[in-house]
C-alpha cells in the first residue's frame, strides 16, 4: 500500500494518539519525520519487551525517522519552518499552553504555510472552557461516562487497552486523508482539531440518548449487553466462560428447540420478545444456566453451532497467540531485532518488512543536512 508514498508528515508527537494516526499513514508509504526532544517520545520507557523497546513504541513507529529539536532554540525553530515547507500534513499533540509557546498555534501555522494540512490531537475541543485541561486515556474514559458503563455494577472498570487514544489516531488518520482529496480539488491546506474527549463522547451515543430521552441510565453490566437478552456469559460445567449473542427472534427460536432442546420457551410470554427477555433476565438466565453448567464449553459450543447462534469464548492475552483467526508478521525494534506482533488489520502485512523503530534521534545529522538552508 503506497497511496502516500510521496507525502511528507512532520509529527511532533509522543504517547499514542498521534502516533497511531501516523503509524497509519507510514503503513501507506508517507515518509514520516518523527519530532522529538532530547530525552524522547515518553512512550519509549513504558515498560521494556525482548527488542529494548517499549511494546507501545515499536508497535506505532515502524519505519518513521527520528529528529531531535528543541524548539526554543532558533537554528532547531528555522529547520522546522524548512521542514514545513515542505511539508503536506504537520500532526501535533502537544499541549494547548505548549502551542503557544513554541509558536505553534494551528490557525497561525496556516496563514504561514497555506498548503499544508495541520491536523491538531487534544484533550477537549479548543472550542470548549476546558481546552487547557491535561488529558490522558484513563481520565478521558473517566469523563466520557465509558467507565461508566464499563466493569460491573458498583465496580465500574477501565477498558484493557488505550481505546480511546487508539480510536483518536484512528479518527485523526481519517481526517488527514478526507482533507488530503479536498486538497487535490482546491490546492489549499486546512487545520483539523481532534479532541479525544469528542472521539469517546461521539462513541457514547447510544446510551446518552436512552438517557437523555428514554429515562435508561445504562448502567456497567459485566459480560452483558445491557439491552439485549440473550446476550451475555454464561459458565460451563468446566469452568469456561462462554458468551451467547441472540439477535433476533428467528435466532431465539433456533436457540430454544436446537441448543437448550426447550421449544415450549419460544413461546414462553414472559421471553416472546427481547424486551420481555429483557425485563425477565433473571429468570431467563437460570433456565439458560440449568442447561449450560451441565455441558462442557465443547459441547456447548456444538449446540450453539447447531442452533446457528453467534458465541465467543472468554480468553487470555496469551489465548491470542493461539486462535485460528489470529495473524501475526515481523516488526522490528531499534536494535534490528525482530519480533512478532499481531499483523496489521490496515495495511498489507509486508508492508513494513524492511523498517523499523528508530533509535532516538537516529535521524537528525541526515535531515539537518537535507533541509538546511546553508
Amino acid at each position: 500500500m503506497n497511496a502516500l508514498k510521496d507525502i511528507l508528515v512532520i509529527s511532533i508527537e509522543q504517547a499514542v494518539a498521534a502516533p497511531f494516526c501516523t503509524m497509519r499513514l507510514a503503513e501507506s508509504g508517507a515518509r514520516i519525520i518523527k519530532i522529538e526532544r532530547k530525552d524522547g517520545d515518553f512512550a519509549r520507557y513504558y515498560d521494556q519487551i525482548e527488542s529494548s523497546d517499549s511494546s507501545y513504541f515499536i508497535w506505532l513507529n515502524q519505519g518513521k525517522e527520528s529528529l531531535v529539536l528543541d524548539l526554543r532554540d532558533k537554528s532547531d525553530q528555522n529547520l522546522l519552518k524548512n521542514l514545513l515547507l515542505k511539508a503536506d500534513i504537520f500532526v501535533l499533540n502537544l499541549a494547548p499552553e505548549s502551542l503557544i509557546k513554541l509558536c505553534l498555534e494551528p490557525n497561525s501555522l496556516a496563514e504561514k504555510f497555506p498548503n499544508l494540512i495541520i491536523c491538531n490531537i487534544s484533550g477537549y475541543s479548543n472550542k470548549t472552557d476546558v481546552y487547557n485541561e491535561k488529558a490522558y486515556d484513563l481520565l478521558i474514559q473517566a469523563e466520557s461516562g465509558i467507565i461508566g458503563v464499563s466493569g460491573v455494577e458498583n465496580s465500574p472498570g477501565r477498558i484493557g487497552i488505550s481505546i480511546v487514544d487508539i480510536g483518536t489516531g484512528m479518527t485523526a488518520h481519517a481526517a488527514i486523508l478526507n482533507a488530503l482529496i479536498k486538497r487535490n480539488n482546491t490546492k489549499k491546506g486546512e487545520v483539523i482539531n481532534i479532541a479525544m474527549f469528542d472521539v469517546a463522547a461521539e462513541w457514547m451515543t447510544v446510551p446518552f440518548l436512552q438517557s437523555a430521552f428514554a429515562g435508561i441510565d445504562t448502567i456497567p453490566a459485566g459480560l452483558r449487553h445491557p439491552t439485549i437478552a440473550p446476550y451475555e456469559a454464561h459458565v460451563t460445567k468446566d469452568k469456561k466462560i462462554i458468551i451467547i449473542a441472540v439477535q433476533n427472534e428467528r435466532e431465539w427460536k433456533s436457540f430454544c428447540e436446537v441448543t437448550l432442546n426447550k421449544k415450549e420457551l419460544a413461546e414462553n410470554s414472559n421471553f416472546c420478545s427481547n424486551v420481555q427477555r429483557v425485563k425477565n433476565r433473571d429468570k431467563l438466565n437460570y433456565i439458560i444456566d440449568e442447561v449450560v453448567n451441565h455441558l462442557s464449553a465443547a459441547d456447548f459450543k456444538l449446540k450453539l453451532k447447531a442452533g446457528n447462534i453467534a458465541h465467543a469464548e472468554v480468553r487470555s492475552t496469551s489465548d491470542l497467540n493461539f486462535h485460528s483467526g489470529f495473524r501475526d508478521h515481523e516488526i522490528f525494534g531499534s536494535n534490528g531485532m525482530a519480533i512478532r506482533a499481531p499483523v496489521s488489520a490496515f495495511a498489507n502485512s509486508s508492508t513494513n518488512s524492511k523498517v523499523r523503530a528508530p533509535n532516538l534521534g537516529e535521524h537528525t545529522k541526515s535531515i539537518k543536512t537535507e533541509f538546511s538552508t546553508d
